[in-house]
């Protein structure tokens, strides 16, 4: 389940970006631009396969998928501008930490009930 939320994640995080740059939404393109946060997102996973937290696993998981994909971009050529580097903190941590949350305020509602 924490894995497609965060491919997810990662795919609207593309999405919007290529758009407010007006970038072509193909497949591909998407793909593109997703590719070093996506490792990064995978670097997260390894770290915490044990995690039994969930806030834990979503600091490690946005935090990796970040510092990965920067560095990514950054070896590769594309660049990590500093207003890239805060938007993409406030998406990718904030939302691998937001998604969980809100799944974990539901489960624990569902339990109560």
């Amino acid at each position: 389940m924490h894995r497609l939320g965060d491919v997810l994640l990662l795919l609207v995080f593309a999405v919007a970006g290529r758009s407010s740059h007006e970038l072509g939404l193909t497949p591909l393109g998407v793909l593109q631009t997703a590719w070093p946060f996506a490792v990064g997102t995978a670097v997260g996973w390894m770290l915490t396969w044990r995690a039994r937290r969930w806030w834990v696993e979503g600091l490690a998981v946005g935090g990796m998928a970040l510092a990965v994909g920067m560095l990514l971009r950054v070896v590769t050529g594309a660049g990590a501008a500093p207003a890239f580097v805060v938007v993409a903190a406030v998406v990718l941590v904030g939302g691998a930490l937001g998604w969980r949350a809100v799944v974990q305020a539901l489960s624990v509602r569902r339990r109560r009930v």
